[in-house]
């Protein structure tokens, strides 16, 4: 129990951290939905995530773990399917530029919307479970 809810909070922030970086993840009633979404993410990433991990195993070998980020997109894509009013419009971030990092702005739409947040996402909680491993 105390494992699901770590994830479903993980989830959750992740969920809104992403969601103010780009625009384009829409959450229709607000914070009811967000919540709603992030308990979607944890079902759907602890219940099919390891049957689409299985079905993509030989790209994931190919690609050496690159193509893992379709499983997420997969995994946003369902969660869209199952909550109502939560939905993925497009990926939109601005430009953003420092002495160290330049970064241009992009915009995407379709399966690469889903792509791009999967992979912010994934960015985003994998760095919260490897602070609170450490």
């Amino acid at each position: 129990m105390k494992r699901i809810l770590r994830h479903y909070i993980i989830d959750t922030f992740s969920l809104w951290t992403v969601s103010t970086i780009a625009q384009g993840l829409v959450f229709g009633e607000g914070v009811k939905t967000l919540f709603l979404a992030g308990a979607g993410v944890t079902c759907v990433s602890l219940l099919a995530k390891p049957v689409i991990n299985l079905l993509l195993l030989p790209l994931n070998l190919i690609t050496f773990g690159l193509f893992r980020w379709v499983s997420s997109a997969i995994v946003i894509y369902l969660v869209t399917l199952i909550v109502p009013k939560f939905e993925v419009i497009g990926f939109h971030t601005t430009k953003f530029s420092s002495p160290w990092l330049d970064f241009p702005a992009l915009n995407f739409k379709g399966f690469w919307a889903y792509i791009g947040f999967s992979f912010l996402f994934s960015l985003i909680a994998q760095f919260i479970y490897w602070l609170i491993k450490k």
